[in-house]
């Protein structure tokens, strides 16, 4: 490394590594160089990432990256496509672009919420229970599970891979605005990663409240929130090929 220069790790997960055909690489950048400037950099060594457009998203140390922030000797970057999205809300925009940090929040999560990652079978009747207290009145639950056709193509089984870190870090980021938004009492979500066979419970949300309202109103704002910010993505493998999953 040469004088004026910083170290760093950078990361590539979904299509992204597909294109760099490399999990990880380590890259000497000039310092003081700027979030959007490694970016370009990065995009310049791997030009296949230009596929993906204004939507390919950039973090620096877990949390999406605003634009001027300086990169530094050791920082870990990583580079992905947009996360597995889904159909939702047509008004609920994820990121447009490598930098759109979410807003901070400043309400703790509640110190029985729960955020987990997984690769083993998940038991959605023990996970909702893990949420329900004396002074709740109703939880409410998703279980999302793989379905065996999309568009027509019949699915074998999913795929789910996870920027782990960032990943957990965006849930309780979620958990903690749903806090400020329903009058919700407690938050448990737990994804799974690896292969997911068809009819197999994929996530869970549970949400406990006084009342069942508030329960469900924030449990489908979660789901929704996830598919536009946490870094998990989903790979469909089909009879006749396979495809990321992007929003």
């Amino acid at each position: 490394m040469s004088q004026g220069e910083v170290q760093v790790r950078v990361l590539f997960f979904g299509a992204a590594r597909d294109v760099a055909q490399q999990n990880e690489v380590v890259l000497n950048l000039n310092e003081g160089m700027k979030a959007s400037d490694a970016f370009a950099q990065i995009v310049a060594a791997y030009p296949g990432l230009r596929r993906f457009g204004r939507s390919l998203l950039f973090a620096v140390n877990q949390e999406y990256a605003p634009v001027t922030q300086t990169i530094e000797e050791g920082d870990e970057l990583a580079i992905f496509p947009p996360v597995s999205g889904g159909s939702g809300d047509p008004e609920s925009k994820r990121p447009r672009n490598a930098f759109g940090p979410l807003p901070e929040s400043d309400t703790p999560t509640a110190s029985f919420d729960f955020f987990e990652l997984t690769a083993a079978p998940l038991d959605v009747g023990t996970i909702s229970r893990r949420v329900v207290l004396p002074q709740c009145g109703a939880t409410v639950t998703l279980d999302g599970y793989a379905r065996e056709w999309t568009r027509g193509r019949r699915t074998l089984y999913l795929v789910y891979e996870a920027y782990e870190a960032m990943a957990l870090g965006q849930l309780r980021r979620i958990a903690d605005k749903a806090h400020q938004q329903f009058e919700i009492a407690h938050v448990g979500i737990v994804h799974r990663t690896g292969r997911v066979d068809i009819g197999e419970t994929s996530v869970v949300i549970s949400v406990s409240a006084t009342h069942r309202h508030p329960a469900f109103e924030a449990c489908e704002w979660l789901i929704r929130e996830l598919k536009r910010t946490v870094p998990i993505w989903k790979k469909e493998v089909f009879e006749d090929g396979e495809i990321w999953v992007e929003a």
